[in-house]
């Protein structure tokens, strides 16, 4: 079985792309801190794994639509490795989360403004996964 499950905070704004079929893409990192830190390492200062997360289809338009950096986020997904020549001729490996559903965890206007990927989420879930097909958009956002 091969399931990843995120709780973490963007570190930049998503990107999203398409496909020459026209299917999205988005991409982000996650800052995911880890749960138990050696104190001597880092001054007792908490330290966080940096996770590239890869989002498919509608949700890819959903999630680069709706985050941006320091939103909280849980993100559920499969591991996947790749690899890929670069440049110079040498092949390179990237190991990355691919979702298939991801949840706000906070409000947009809630991300924290300086650093800060530890710091408390505020509130409950702006919008959960409905049936697996990714985020509800609460109905203040619906355009018609």
């Amino acid at each position: 079985m091969n399931k990843a499950i995120l709780i973490g905070r963007l570190t930049r704004d998503p990107e999203v792309r398409y496909t020459q079929s026209g299917t999205a893409v988005c991409t982000f990192t996650l800052a995911v801190d880890r749960r138990f830190a050696r104190k001597d390492a880092n001054d007792g200062q908490p330290t966080a794994d940096f996770i590239p997360i890869v989002v498919w289809s509608k949700l890819a338009e959903v999630c680069g639509n709706n985050l941006v950096k320091g939103r909280r986020i849980s993100v559920e997904g499969r591991i996947q490795v790749r690899s890929y020549d670069a440049q110079d001729g040498s092949k390179r490996y990237v190991t990355e989360i691919v979702a298939n559903e991801v949840e706000f965890l906070d409000s947009k206007g809630s991300a924290p403004q300086a650093g800060g990927f530890g710091a408390p989420a505020p509130a409950a879930p702006q919008s959960a996964p409905v049936d697996g097909f990714g985020p509800s958009i609460p109905d203040e956002e619906i355009p018609f």
